[in-house]
């Protein structure tokens, strides 16, 4: 089995196990997601290092290629909430430190969205760009995008929820300033790049994986004829 196919089935399991132990709640949901996830990488890879939400980080991850990058549950208190499905499961593989495969699970929508098969790319939209925030915490790039680009608001939950709207065509932008780790986005980025999106750092330079010290703070995923605008908007004092 392939990498792709791999990360693909990996979310797809976590995701059933996550739907059919909700009414336990969201701590729980993350540690059985995650013993799950750890389990089936030590028997399909078991050469291969983790680096996980919901794990100490084993410090033997930076002297491997290859690592997966996983968040068992993106997004705990939407999880918390149904019947809400913008909650997911984050699982990508890097080598030397570029995600090369890579699934975003939506369970509750009952999606998985992966490399081995990335959906084609939506066309886009009339009107103004339509921007994906967090409903309870918007970053303060945002402000800076709506100001330069007129560009309108839509509110949802997570990380991978948001990232995977872009991917379906949903908003045309998700860009992130609040501070994150590399499980948040890595999974994300991995399927949104196989879509054709463009994805990097707010300001415009490479993501790069697998570091010694996982926070990675700022993110941007867009439509590709977007990225420039968006990047001189975010230039912008």
């Amino acid at each position: 089995m392939d990498d792709h196919i791999l990360a693909a089935q990996l979310a797809a399991q976590a995701g059933d196990l996550l739907l059919r132990i909700r009414d336990q709640g969201g701590k729980e949901g993350d540690r059985q997601s995650n013993d799950l996830l750890l389990r089936l990488i030590a028997e399909t890879r078991p050469d291969d290092a983790v680096l996980s939400e919901e794990s100490v980080d084993d410090p033997v991850r930076l002297r491997r290629d290859r690592v997966w990058i996983i968040d068992p549950l993106d997004g705990t208190r939407e999880y918390g909430e149904p019947p809400r499905d913008d909650w997911a499961v984050h699982v990508a593989l890097t080598v030397d430190g570029h995600p090369v495969a890579g699934a975003v699970g939506l369970p509750a929508a009952g999606l998985v969205l992966h490399t081995g098969a990335p959906p084609p790319l939506a066309a886009p939209a009339p009107g103004p760009p339509r921007l994906a925030v967090s409903r309870t915490r918007p970053p303060a790039c945002v402000d800076q995008l709506v100001t330069s680009l007129s560009a309108t608001l839509v509110p949802m939950g997570s990380a991978g929820a948001k990232a995977m709207a872009v991917v379906r065509g949903q908003v045309d932008v998700y860009a992130h300033s609040g501070g994150q780790y590399e499980w948040d986005s890595c999974a994300p980025v991995a399927v949104a790049a196989a879509t054709g999106l463009h994805v990097s750092r707010l300001d415009g330079t490479p993501l790069r994986y697998n570091q010694p010290d996982p926070y990675l703070p700022d993110l941007l995923i867009c439509r590709p004829e977007l990225a420039d605008a968006v990047l001189d908007a975010l230039r912008k004092e």
